[in-house]
């Protein structure tokens, strides 16, 4: 098999996308915890620390995305320079890795957004029930 120096390149914009919304999904987040957080200080209600809590639990899934994407640009670049200097084998390898560790966003990416709907649900079920 051979890999070419372009190839491990495509990768360069759709992570460069990907780690941009995880960006975005955690300033929402924070933003979304630091209003909870001082709702909480005036009224003290237990609910509110329940959804900190799964916030939370977000805001670390979405930095492990963002370091699984950040560690997969990485070896695609090292992959790249390996193939520049013409350790094809070993660009591969790296290469073959970058989409693993991409893999791994992505499928972190699917149980964040998963969280993400079952918190709505759950938030918006007293809608429901009038």
């Amino acid at each position: 098999m051979t890999l070419n120096l372009e190839t491990p390149a495509l990768l360069f914009s759709a992570t460069s996308l990907i780690l941009l919304a995880y960006t975005n999904r955690f300033v929402a987040i924070a933003t979304i915890v630091r209003g909870l957080k001082k709702s909480y200080d005036e009224d003290h209600k237990r609910m509110i620390i329940k959804q900190i809590k799964s916030l939370n639990f977000r805001i670390k899934l979405i930095r492990l995305m963002q370091l699984f994407g950040v560690t997969s640009l990485f070896f695609s670049v090292f992959a790249m320079l390996m193939i520049f200097f013409e350790l094809d084998c070993l660009g591969i390898i790296l290469f073959a890795i970058a989409l693993l560790l991409l893999l791994v966003s992505l499928f972190l990416s699917m149980w964040e957004i998963n969280i993400s709907v079952q918190a709505l649900k759950i938030h918006l079920s007293d809608l429901e029930e009038n």
